[in-house]
C-alpha cells in the first residue's frame, strides 16, 4: 500500500497549528491542513507492511492498540497516494460512519501501532482521514442517501453521542423508521457539549445531523426520558429501544469543604461554555465566569486539558492542573512496547496555551486536594494539596498511594473544576427501564452482545462498557444495530467489521 519506499522518501508532515497566543482569542479549531498534493506525499508513507496492526483494534495490556473501527487504512493510504478520492471515500466509509469526528478528537491508536512508527515517524492516518472526508463533502460525495424502501419498523435511540448517532444511521440504512431523543437542546451528546469547539466545530456536527434528518432519521431534542416521556410509553410506541445515554456520573472529590461554592464538575463548566458560546457568543453570560480568577483543575485526562484550554481563553488569572499519577516518560518504557498505546508525556493543546501566557506548565504531578478552603461566606477561596507517594503493602505486596508526610501546601484557589472521569449509569434511566447493572454500574449485557434482561431493550457506547473512546462507541453503536436488526427482522445484512 502507499509507495514501498515512500516512509524512507518521505518525512511525516501534519497540519500546522496556530500560535498558542494567537489562538486563545478565538473557540475555533486552529490547524491549517496540507493541500491535496503534500496530503498525497503522506499517502505515500504507508509501507506495505503486511501486517496492519494499525487497524488491529485490539486491547493489549488494558489500553487501546490499533484502530476500534477495524478501518481499512492502508487501503485508504494507497488510494490518497494515487489520487482517487471517491474511492478512498467509499473505503473509509465502509467502516467509519463518522469520519468527521474522529478525523478530529480521535487520539489515533491507529497511529500508536503504525508499523512505520516501529522505528521512526508513524504515518500521518488521521491526517490523511481529514483530508478523505473533507473532500467527500466538498465533491458532494457525502450527501444524503436516504433508504428507498422502508421495513415498517419502528426504533427509539436514546442518546445522542456517537453511539447513539452509530445506532440510528446503521438501523436507518437498514430501511427502520429511527427516532432519536435527546435531553439538551442541540444533538451530539458529548461530541456537542463535553468536546470544546476549538477541538470539535459544532457546525461539523450540525452538517451530518442535517444531512441523517435528510436521510429520515427523527430527532426529539430537550426531552429527557424517564422524566419527560417514560420507558413505559416508549416500549409501547417502538418495535425496540436502544439505550445510548453514556457513562455520565462525574466522580466526585470528596474532601472536606466540598459544599464551597465556586467547585463545578468540568462537564457542567465545558457544557455551559459551549451553549453560551453558541447561543450568544456568550453574552448570555449563562456560563462559568473564570475571568481574573485562579482555577484548579484536578484531573490529567483530556477533558482536564479541555479545561485548561477553556480556561485560558475565558481569562483565567491561572491556571494549575493537579494529577494523582506521576509524570508519563518522555519515550516509551520498556515495559511499554510497540504496538501498545504508548504510555509517554503528552503536552497538549491546553497545556501549551497554558505555558504561553503563564510561563509555566500547569501540570502538578502526584498531588491530591485534601481540603477545600473557604471564606466566612462559604466561597471557595484555597486548597489545601498533598504530594503523593508510592508505597509497598509488606503483607499483600501492593504498591499502594499515600500522603507523603509534611507535603502539603495551600494554592489560591477561586474555581474548582473536577475532571476525575466517569463512574457509569445515570439512576434514572436504569431504574426507568429496569435494567440490570454491574458493579460498575455499567448495563449488563451476556459477553459480546447488546440486549439486555429486557425483552426489546438493547445497550450500546459507554452506558454498556464504561467511559472510552469516540471509536469504541461507534463500534458498539454498528455492532448493537445489528443486533437489533437481526431481532427484528430474523438475519441482518448490516455489515460489523
Amino acid at each position: 500500500m502507499g509507495k514501498p519506499t515512500g516512509f524512507m522518501e518521505y518525512n511525516r508532515k501534519t497540519s500546522s497549528s496556530e500560535s498558542p497566543k494567537s489562538r486563545i482569542s478565538h473557540f475555533n479549531e486552529f490547524h491549517s491542513h496540507l493541500s491535496m498534493e503534500e496530503q498525497k506525499i503522506q499517502g505515500a508513507r504507508c509501507m506495505e507492511c503486511g501486517v496492519p496492526f494499525c487497524q488491529s483494534g485490539m486491547m493489549i495490556g488494558g489500553m487501546t492498540a490499533g484502530c476500534p473501527l477495524h478501518n481499512l487504512i492502508p487501503e485508504w493510504n494507497d488510494l490518497v497516494y494515487t489520487g482517487n478520492m471517491n474511492q478512498a471515500y467509499m473505503r473509509l466509509k465502509k467502516t467509519n460512519n463518522f469520519p468527521e469526528f474522529t478525523s478530529r478528537v480521535c487520539p489515533a491508536p491507529c497511529e500508536s501501532s503504525c508499523t512505520c512508527g516501529l522505528d521512526g515517524d508513524p504515518v500521518a492516518i488521521k491526517e490523511n482521514e481529514y483530508a478523505i472526508i473533507e473532500y467527500a463533502y466538498q465533491n458532494g460525495l457525502a450527501d444524503a442517501n436516504p433508504p428507498k424502501v422502508r421495513t415498517g419498523k419502528k426504533v427509539a435511540v436514546i442518546g445522542s453521542g456517537p453511539a447513539g448517532l452509530a445506532v440510528a444511521d446503521q438501523l436507518n440504512k437498514r430501511g427502520h423508521s429511527v427516532t432519536v431523543y435527546e435531553r439538551s437542546d442541540r444533538v451530539g451528546g458529548l461530541l456537542m457539549y463535553g468536546i470544546p469547539n476549538m477541538k470539535l466545530e459544532k457546525t461539523v456536527i450540525e452538517r451530518k445531523t442535517d444531512i441523517m434528518k435528510q436521510e429520515g432519521i427523527q430527532f426529539v431534542v430537550n426531552t429527557e426520558v424517564g422524566k419527560d416521556i417514560k420507558a413505559k410509553e416508549l416500549m409501547a410506541q417502538y418495535d425496540k429501544v436502544v439505550l445510548a445515554c453514556g457513562a455520565s456520573n462525574p466522580r466526585d472529590i470528596n474532601a472536606p469543604g466540598r459544599d464551597a461554592k465556586g467547585i463545578y464538575f468540568a462537564v457542567d463548566f465545558l457544557a455551559q461554555t459551549t451553549k453560551s458560546l453558541l447561543d450568544s457568543n456568550f453574552a448570555d453570560n449563562k456560563f462559568i465566569p473564570v475571568k481574573e480568577k485562579h482555577v484548579i483543575v484536578i484531573g490529567g485526562g483530556d477533558t482536564g486539558n479541555d479545561c485548561v484550554g477553556t480556561s485560558v481563553r475565558l481569562g483565567a488569572k491561572s491556571v494549575v492542573q493537579i494529577e494523582m499519577m506521576p509524570k508519563a516518560p518522555d519515550q516509551r518504557a520498556e515495559n511499554n512496547p510497540w504496538p501498545q498505546w504508548p504510555k509517554i508525556c503528552k503536552t497538549d493543546y491546553g497545556q501549551e496555551e497554558a505555558i504561553a501566557v503563564f510561563g509555566n506548565d500547569p501540570r502538578v504531578y502526584e498531588t491530591t486536594v485534601k481540603e477545600f478552603i473557604k471564606d466566612k461566606n462559604g466561597k471557595l477561596k484555597a486548597v489545601k494539596t498533598v504530594v503523593l507517594e508510592w508505597v509497598k503493602d509488606e503483607a499483600t505486596g501492593r504498591m499502594n498511594m499515600k500522603e507523603k508526610a509534611g507535603s502539603e501546601k495551600v494554592l489560591d484557589a477561586d474555581i474548582v473544576l473536577i475532571a476525575a472521569g466517569f463512574l457509569g449509569t445515570q439512576k434514572l434511566i436504569a431504574d426507568d427501564f429496569k435494567v440490570d447493572l454491574n458493579e460498575r454500574t455499567n448495563v449488563v449485557t451476556k459477553a459480546g452482545k447488546y440486549g439486555t434482561n429486557v425483552d426489546k431493550v438493547f445497550v450500546a457506547g459507554d452506558m454498556h462498557r464504561g467511559q472510552s473512546l469516540v471509536v469504541w462507541a461507534i463500534r458498539e453503536g454498528i455492532e448493537a444495530a445489528r443486533e437489533v436488526d437481526e431481532s427484528l427482522m430474523g438475519y441482518s445484512n448490516l455489515s460489523v467489521q
